[in-house]
């Protein structure tokens, strides 16, 4: 079986490594596409850096639109030449449904897509668009089958694969702690995304933010989990940050970044964290959190008069609560950011309820969502493509 992948971020190149790892497990199989540093170690090179794909927002993009437009149509031929047995696109929805697009105008070659777009969010008629190139959506929360396949798309729950984070001991904690000369003192990350755009935009506020939050708690420690690409631009923006802070980079690849990753979110009291998958990963470790997200003011305002729900928060969305405090948009300000910190580490059990209730509902304790999601991948497929 001859499998085609295209993920465009670090979340995407998680889901799409734990996806291959299943495919292996269930069949024979080889790989092509584009990814980052955990799907290529599954087995395959990607056609060109998963970072060109990783841009954030309808103003953000433009800079990039004709680079873009010409990695669309590599992406989509390199598919067709490849003659798969089927093509992935896993999230980053504004790249993978348009290599989609074409993979369908010019071949007959089957598609799914992995992680269901927000069309109970904003944009529902994406739903309708998006049934025309794809054959089959992989869902990671329970409650968007119903809107895929009201439109006339297959679509299949397959949960989360944060659930299958495991939190960090005690004695990991303990070394992290004494790697970092963190001592006693209590810890708050500061999350600003894994997007250039994202750093640049929400560092500068999260910076004030922490500001005024450390001269409440002076005794605060300050650490800033990212990813090795963002490494120097994050160790540039902190720099001059009260709390001390410290920058702990890695690919997430290997099994010793996970644990450090896992350490660093088990020693902290509480997370300051811009909106996206991040929030799971802090519901799976138990941590409270305050979520903040701005984009450019063009973006911000064209997102507010489409959305159609009052949260951006998954934990919230997940649990059917609004435990997770957020500032969005215009009110994603260092003076409402800082005060909500304080609170959220002066009274951290209120959100334990919500963040329990959402690992439950995204499968935690049954089936590694990697194997359901191949498992659901190969269940659609014609029985002669598996074999």
């Amino acid at each position: 079986m001859k499998v085609f992948v295209i993920a465009g971020e670090a979340s995407g190149d998680r889901l799409g490594a734990a996806l291959m790892a299943g495919l292996k497990s269930l069949t024979e199989v080889e790989f092509a596409g584009v990814g980052g540093d955990q799907m290529q170690a599954e087995g395959f090179t990607s056609l060109f850096p998963m970072e060109e794909l990783s841009v954030m927002g309808l103003v953000e993009i433009l800079p990039k639109y004709f680079p873009l437009k010409r990695r669309i149509r590599e992406t989509a031929q390199a598919a067709i030449d490849y003659a798969p047995d089927v093509v992935i696109g896993i999230d980053s929805p504004d790249f993978c449904l348009r290599v989609a697009k074409i993979i369908k105008d010019r071949s007959d070659l089957r598609t799914v897509h992995y992680v269901a777009p927000s069309v109970w969010a904003w944009r529902p008629k994406r739903a309708v668009r998006m049934a025309q190139v794809i054959d089959q959506v992989l869902a990671l929360l329970p409650f968007e089958p119903p809107y895929l396949e009201a439109a006339g798309v297959d679509c299949d729950f397959v949960g989360h694969p944060v659930v299958n984070d495991e939190p960090a001991s005690e004695a990991e904690i303990a070394e992290f702690r004494a790697d970092h000369g963190l001592g006693d003192a209590p810890v708050l990350l500061v999350l600003p995304g894994s997007r250039g755009s994202e750093v640049a935009r929400l560092g500068p506020i999260f910076g004030e933010a922490v500001r005024e939050v450390c001269a409440e708690r002076p005794d605060l420690r300050l650490v800033i989990p990212t990813v090795t690409t963002r490494a120097q631009q994050v160790t540039d923006l902190v720099a001059d940050w009260p709390g001390t802070p410290v920058v702990v980079a890695s690919t997430g690849q290997s099994d010793r970044d996970k644990r450090t990753k896992a350490a660093a979110f088990g020693a902290a009291q509480g997370a300051l964290a811009a909106s996206g998958t991040v929030s799971l990963e802090l519901a799976a470790a138990d941590t409270p959190m305050v979520i903040a997200y701005d984009t450019n003011w063009i973006t911000r305002e064209i997102i507010r008069r489409m959305l159609i729900i009052d949260t951006l928060t998954l934990v919230n969305l997940v649990s059917e609560t609004r435990a997770i405090p957020e500032f969005n948009g215009e009110r994603c300000r260092a003076d409402l950011i800082a005060p909500g910190v304080l609170d959220m580490l002066d009274n951290p059990g209120t959100q334990r309820d919500a963040m329990r209730l959402t690992m439950e509902r995204l499968g935690r304790g049954g089936e590694d969502p990697g194997l359901r999601a191949a498992r659901a991948v190969l269940d659609r497929m014609p029985k002669a493509s598996c074999l």
